[in-house]
């Protein structure tokens, strides 16, 4: 199968980034990217997709937001276009924005019902095609040439199913994510056949039901953040919308637990790091990381060592 199509869930309001997230959306917080060039979160987002082979991407909002980002976007367009002289590096990403509005497509979460539902909002984009699903308030730095999407893109491609990313995850953390069980897959580093899906389980149900053979002690497989999932996710959703009480979350991850049951479905350690935007120092700590994969990271550096200095001088 050929992955062409993504979905990026981004119809939460970020609370944890208070005060900012009340009135720009999250997705839209600049951040220099490892090109040293300031950008839009979901910008950055949406190129690794592209690069990774991705053709159409949807973006899942809140009501109202869809006006927002295309206002934003083309008045960013026109603004690196008028305001740079015709510099080279303006013209170039005046054309990713362009690119990227030509190939976004807007789906409103008219109700906010949990991750589950928003995905589910995008069935009518997807059609039947396997697609990549990735969260608009996190970030990834691959640590090989491969993007972490084109990682999890291959594998998907190679294996013809669906595939989620995961990270060996220590015991005191997995309260935080969705966390799984599996068995390794012969002949593949870091790939497993998921058995078992808990969002955010205890300690002691994990240690129960969800320990992964061969896993290093005390660390568990959690998802990453993106996945490779078929369409046969919709009608899994469709069935646990019908039956819900109105208003009610629908979580994404037991309906991943039901399409574990009915078809292949892998999981692959991505090798990159994940940064969470919605944590409390997430932006800081993904804008140190990309700031020194830039230009300007011996710059950078030299402001770091310095305020280390300086802090350890006052004591």
């Amino acid at each position: 199968m050929k992955i062409k199509k993504a979905v990026i869930t981004a119809a939460a309001r970020g609370t944890r980034l208070y005060p900012v997230g009340d009135t720009v959306q999250k997705a839209m917080l600049p951040l220099a990217d490892s090109d040293g060039v300031h950008k839009p979160i979901i910008q950055i987002i949406a190129e690794e997709a592209f690069s990774s082979g991705i053709e159409e991407i949807c973006l899942i909002c809140a009501p109202g937001d869809e006006v927002r980002y295309v206002l934003a976007f083309e008045t960013l367009k026109s603004n690196l276009e008028k305001a740079f002289g015709g510099a080279q590096w303006a013209n170039q990403q005046a054309a990713k924005i362009s690119h990227l509005l030509a190939h976004l497509r807007f789906i409103v979460q008219e109700e906010t019902r949990g991750y589950g539902h928003a995905v589910w909002c995008a069935k009518y984009f997807v059609g039947e095609d396997p697609f990549l699903l990735l969260l608009s308030d996190h970030l990834y730095q691959s640590n090989q040439i491969a993007t972490c999407a084109t990682q999890l893109i291959s594998l998907a491609e190679a294996e013809d199913c669906a595939v989620s990313a995961v990270n060996p995850t220590p015991e005191h953390l997995i309260s935080q994510y969705g966390t799984l069980r599996g068995h390794h897959i012969g002949g593949q580093t870091g790939v497993f056949e998921i058995e078992k899906i808990i969002e955010k389980p205890s300690l002691s149900t994990a240690e129960l039901e969800l320990l992964t053979p061969g896993m290093r002690s005390g660390h568990y497989l959690c998802f990453f953040g993106m996945h490779v999932l078929t369409a046969g996710i919709f009608d899994i959703l469709e069935q646990s919308i019908a039956k819900a009480k109105e208003g009610v979350d629908i979580p994404l991850t037991t309906a991943q637990q039901q399409l574990a049951k009915q078809q292949k479905y892998l999981a692959k350690i991505i090798d990159g790091r994940r940064f969470n935007l919605g944590n409390h120092f997430g932006l800081l700590e993904a804008q140190i990381a990309f700031g020194l994969k830039s230009p300007q990271a011996n710059e950078l550096l030299a402001s770091i060592v310095n305020q280390l200095a300086e802090n350890q001088r006052r004591g």
